[in-house]
């Protein structure tokens, strides 16, 4: 008999959901902001989807979630930015306003939260 490779007879099939639960969070600015400062934004001045006034901002899962902010419609830059989730009073959103950049009154912000819970499922036949 001719040499042969031996090797074990298996398939597998694997599936992944990645399962985001995405929030938004919305707050227009009141009043100018100029640089060098810092506009912080607590948990119950921002609103939700429906108008409702927010009562508590999410944790971020670890390794599994992520926000972004858009001022204006514009994505801002992570550097700038610093988020701190819980209840009324807790919770806040952080905008740094560099030197020379300011925040005009009535400027819509959006803060946009990401949480994955991923599972994945494996099926093996032999």
């Amino acid at each position: 008999m001719a040499l042969q490779i031996m090797k074990l007879a298996i398939e597998a099939t694997s599936s992944m959901n990645t399962n985001p639960v995405v929030e938004r969070f919305f707050y227009s600015t009141i009043s100018l902001v100029t640089g060098p400062n810092a506009l912080k934004i607590d948990t119950k001045s921002f609103f939700d989807s429906t108008g409702a006034e927010v009562a508590s901002l999410p944790a971020l899962t670890a390794a599994n979630s992520y926000y972004k902010v858009y001022m204006n419609g514009v994505l801002q830059m992570d550097d700038l930015l610093s988020y701190k989730p819980g209840c009324s009073g807790t919770g806040n959103l952080t905008i740094t306003v560099p030197q020379d950049s300011s925040i005009l009154p009535n400027s819509p912000i959006v803060l946009e939260i990401a949480n994955f819970s991923p599972d994945a499922y494996t099926t093996i036949h032999t």
